[in-house]
């Protein structure tokens, strides 16, 4: 899969809600968010989705691709989504896994929230 391709598929799962879950992401997905459970499968991942707002914009930067081996598409990135006035930054990886010809599903993803900085007086 082009790299191109990649980041569209990864975009869709920040913008998309449960439907979109349904379709891209597998079945037995592992997936660590900053937020209760913290450890989630997809249906836990798909309610979540269906009670979170879209984002309304979403920017990548500092992406990283590997393909450590056939069939297998590692990715990890910095992202700020937006929506209204919050934004929110973290740190995310995203492990695909080809099902079939040009049939990719995602099977791991996790985000890291950087901690805040602490500033002495």
């Amino acid at each position: 899969m082009e790299d191109e391709r990649i980041w569209e598929i990864e975009e869709k799962l920040w913008h998309g809600g449960g439907d979109v879950y349904e379709t891209l992401v597998d079945e037995n997905v592992v997936m660590s968010l900053p937020a209760e459970p913290f450890i989630f499968t997809r249906d836990q991942a798909k309610e979540a989705v269906k009670k979170t707002p879209r984002w309304d914009e979403v920017n990548f930067s500092d992406t990283k691709v590997n393909r450590p081996h056939e069939g297998l598409i590692v990715i990890g990135y910095q992202v700020e989504a937006k929506r209204g006035k919050e934004t929110y930054r973290c740190y995310a990886s995203s492990t695909m896994m080809r099902r079939g010809h040009e049939d990719w599903t995602v099977v791991h993803h996790s985000q890291v929230v950087p901690p805040k900085a602490v500033v002495d007086a």
